[in-house]
């Protein structure tokens, strides 16, 4: 592995100090050293995982795929927490983890409070403000049992969801990025940013 063809279809590398090849360089190099300070800089986590490098490699390899990887094993050994933008993680966690765990989905129109994006702009203002008649209109399944995008999730597939994450280590791998138990005890500040979609507030 040498010719630089991921490096050069690489989105990341325009905007940051990152290079694929020397990433999966570092890594077959097997030092120790090299690599705890790769699993411990911002280098595996400034990757935006497009897979570019994927379909540009004459060797079919994937430096994707080794981030993935890299960024595993740096959580698995808590070395992400000495990088600026792996400690990112503790936030994605307590935004998208929490709300997944806590209501099924990821982000939805409930959780994107305007106060906290307010690079949503005005638009977004009025859509979120305004969500529930809207979405009432185009026959999401908004708020109701049933079907649709945005419908409440049965007691039967949140179960499921708590199931998966039991079963695949989901929660394991939470509880290393976050310490704090947040299964088992919502903070006040977290109740206004889990949807709630009985009010549809």
């Amino acid at each position: 592995m040498g010719c630089g063809k991921c490096s050069a279809i690489c989105p990341a590398a325009a905007y940051y100090p990152y290079d694929p090849r020397l990433v999966c360089t570092l890594v077959e190099r097997n030092d120790e050293q090299t690599l705890e300070e790769l699993l411990s800089s911002d280098t595996i986590w400034q990757c935006g995982m497009c897979m570019s490098c994927k379909t540009r490699c004459p060797r079919g390899n994937t430096p994707g795929l080794l981030i993935m990887a890299l960024r595993k094993a740096s959580t698995l050994l808590g070395f992400f927490d000495r990088s600026e933008l792996g400690r990112q993680q503790k936030l994605l966690l307590n935004v998208i983890g929490k709300n997944l765990v806590n209501t099924g989905y990821c982000v939805s129109v409930d959780l994107v409070e305007p106060t906290y994006h307010p690079e949503q702009g005005p638009i977004w203002q009025w859509i979120h403000t305004n969500r529930k008649p809207l979405l009432e209109k185009l026959d999401t399944g908004y708020g109701k049992v049933g079907s649709g995008a945005l419908r409440n999730l049965s007691t039967d597939d949140m179960g499921e969801l708590d199931r998966i994450f039991e079963v695949t280590g989901g929660y394991q791998f939470m509880k290393m990025i976050d310490e704090s138990d947040f299964l088992t005890s919502k903070p006040a500040d977290q109740a206004e940013s889990t949807m709630n979609l009985s009010d549809g507030n």
